[in-house]
């Protein structure tokens, strides 16, 4: 079932500030126009998740003090470890979570055993126990771990007893932007926390690729995560309006453009921005009037095919000898929509 759903207009929504932690304002994206259900025709972001795969018999266990859990190893077939994509966290879940606040935490390693802490989520409070799922914004590179951090060392998690298992401590938690090595690790042991990753968009081709300077063009992107798009960009100027298609696919109305040029158009979700590639290169095309004063009118013919214009009226002298130009009209150098005509008069 596709998605139908216009968008003209733009909303924004981050993260917002880890209270009393960092004091780092997540980053800001434009969710508006999001398709969201299914049953209402609506196309949906795939997902990928990583982090544990919440095995059954888990056992709520005190963090003992305020410090940073994170999975190190996970044998379970399937199961992510590190984030596979470059995206955006859009949920996280615990399982036998009590007390809190918590925060979801970001960990990147560097090569060398230790981790940059590169995002923190909106605090989140478990409202009973068993699953919790909350909502996030949180930036992803692929590679990176997820963790979570209590607010209380009387807070609890799940932990499950599975052979091969292994997750790593922080103490005290890291501010965003530090680098730190675990203070330790546990064997045979996971924490129960995952999430779900909306893979950023990517496009592959538009078409068709080229179209006027005066816009209207209807011109189809194919890409992969492209649902709940809420931007689409023809260099930096907004289309005049999209719709969002399906998971890998987007119609679009080109905007006009100030000058014959080949832009690239992007789509942007809460994962991002879609990277610049060659297939998603689109070419306005326009009349950028010759001059042809003093060519005669097979020349000048030819001069108007290359600038992508048209010959319009040919008057002609009297009285004198008729094989050059001697005016034009638009002057050279103005740009029209591509196949505008240009009228000449030939004389001496």
């Amino acid at each position: 079932m596709t998605c139908r759903a216009r968008h003209e207009a733009n909303t924004s929504t981050g993260s917002g500030m880890r209270r009393g932690r960092s004091g780092q304002l997540g980053l800001a994206v434009a969710v508006a126009g999001v398709c969201a259900l299914l049953a209402a025709g609506a196309a949906q972001a795939s997902t990928i998740t990583v982090g544990s795969v919440l095995p059954p018999g888990s056992t709520p266990t005190k963090f003992e003090k305020v410090e940073t859990f994170f999975n190190t190893a996970l044998p379970e077939k399937g199961a992510n470890l590190a984030s596979p994509v470059n995206g955006a966290i859009v949920r996280w879940r615990v399982q036998d979570a009590k007390g809190g606040p918590f925060y979801l935490r970001v960990l990147r390693p560097n090569g060398s055993g230790a981790y940059a802490a590169v995002g923190t989520s909106n605090p989140a409070t478990p409202s009973g126990s068993g699953l919790q799922t909350f909502t996030a914004n949180l930036p992803v590179h692929a590679g990176d771990l997820i963790g979570v951090d209590p607010t209380s060392g009387e807070d609890e998690i799940g932990i499950a007893e599975v052979a091969g298992a292994s997750f790593g401590f922080v103490f005290p938690p890291p501010f965003d932007g530090a680098t730190v090595a675990p203070s330790g690790t546990v064997a045979g042991k996971e924490i129960e926390l995952s999430a779900e990753i909306q893979p950023a968009p990517a496009i592959a081709s538009v078409a068709p690729s080229f179209g006027p300077i005066t816009g209207g063009t209807s011109v189809v992107i194919t890409g992969t995560n492209l649902a709940s798009a809420s931007a689409v960009k023809f260099g930096a100027t907004a289309a005049t309006s999209f719709t969002v298609e399906s998971e890998t696919q987007i119609t679009a109305i080109a905007p006009p453009s100030a000058a014959a040029d080949t832009v690239d158009v992007t789509a942007t979700t809460i994962a991002g921005t879609s990277p610049l590639t060659r297939g998603d290169q689109f070419t306005y095309r326009a009349c950028t009037v010759p001059k042809l004063k003093g060519k005669k009118l097979n020349p000048a013919k030819r001069a108007l095919r290359r600038s992508d214009c048209k010959l319009g009226t040919v008057k002609r002298r009297k009285h004198k000898p008729k094989n050059k130009v001697t005016k034009q009209n638009p002057k050279p150098g103005r740009l029209l929509p591509p196949g505008s005509k240009v009228n000449i008069t030939l004389g001496r």
